[in-house]
């Protein structure tokens, strides 16, 4: 009898502990500061990129400078673009970027890595939508050590026979 009580007593609290579960589920935090901006940390080969996004007009600012200026190429901007028109939220916000390290290719990489995260971190229902097209992922790709014996990573000094 006393055994029937404590089992009913454990399943009550694993029903209680299961709803406390869903109901923080369905309370999915967003990371907004004070004024209303999400921050995330983007990263690509040797190039860091810190991001703040806030709802505005769809400006983008690199390093104090449009988006235009600092990536003249106009692949490098599609590549910035790329998680804001998958989350079909292009021109709905404002992105400030500080961005240093590697060349510029890497840097855009590092920022696209960066909107995702801050895009999340404002709306978590994005993540669905940003996590199949590998937009949340780091990419690790990054250049090989040159090895001693060696004029580069893998190339060899020119066999000479003779």
């Amino acid at each position: 009898m006393a055994e029937d009580n404590k089992f009913s007593e454990l399943k009550t609290t694993l029903i209680k502990a299961k709803t406390a579960d869903a109901s923080d589920a369905s309370k999915v935090d967003n990371k907004r500061d004070s004024k209303g901006r999400a921050y995330a940390t983007g990263r690509r080969k040797e190039s860091v990129a810190r991001v703040w996004i806030k709802p505005g007009s769809g400006k983008i600012t690199v390093n104090g400078r449009d988006e235009t200026v600092y990536f003249a190429r106009p692949v490098l901007r599609m590549i910035l673009r790329q998680p804001l028109i998958a989350a079909s939220r292009d021109g709905q916000f404002d992105v400030i970027v500080t961005v240093n390290g590697g060349g510029l290719s890497g840097q855009a990489g590092a920022v696209r890595h960066g909107i995702s995260r801050a895009l999340v971190n404002y709306e978590p229902t994005l993540r669905p939508v940003l996590k199949p097209g590998g937009f949340l992922t780091r990419d690790p790709r990054a250049v090989e050590r040159k090895k001693y014996g060696r004029p580069k990573a893998r190339r060899s000094f020119q066999f000479s026979k003779r």
